[in-house]
């Protein structure tokens, strides 16, 4: 992208990435610049250390962490930087039905907060970390407001689809 980086979307395993991929499609739609990549909290404890020390005199402004089973990266991540952090916990193959994600996102300690959306809910990640964003850009704002418009109105085209078919509804 033609504009200086400003989320950084990590997973602690490549194995993420199906899900983590929603964030990254969201934020080009929105016309974010973004980058991804692994950082596992328990493979690579000094990899995360310098990736998240280093983020905020990288030039970014928001991290997205995305984990599964312990979860611990989004609040590893929270506890080296001053940067917003949020958490995606991703129902993995050893996860106790995702629950394990959530909770250890979830339960930080009060001074280390992490943003947590739904499990496995990165493309709401995606577009809350443009929010944040957008706070200093009207551009972005624009952007936002445009994208909840075409939600709502693939709404009011299902509705009326819906109608026509025969779907019973006075509203």
């Amino acid at each position: 992208m033609n504009q200086k980086t400003k989320i950084a979307i990590i997973m602690g395993s490549k194995s993420d990435l199906p899900i983590m991929q929603d964030a990254a499609d969201v934020l080009k739609e929105l016309g974010v610049a973004y980058e991804i990549t692994v950082v596992s909290a328990h493979r690579t404890p000094d990899r995360l250390f310098d990736y998240a020390k280093a983020a905020a005199g990288r030039g970014l402004k928001v991290i997205i962490a995305g984990a599964g089973g312990a979860a611990h990266l989004p609040g590893m991540v929270a506890s080296l930087t001053h940067l917003p952090v949020i958490g995606v916990p991703i129902k993995s193959s050893n996860s106790i039905d995702g629950w394990d994600s959530v909770l250890s996102i979830l339960q930080m300690p009060n001074g280390i907060p992490v943003a947590t959306v739904a499990l496995n809910a990165a493309k709401n990640a995606g577009i809350l970390a443009a929010q944040i964003l957008s706070v200093g850009d009207e551009t972005l704002v624009q952007n936002l407001i445009q994208y909840k418009n075409n939600l709502a109105q693939k709404v009011e085209e299902a509705a009326a689809e819906m109608k026509a078919d025969g779907f019973p509804c006075d509203f």
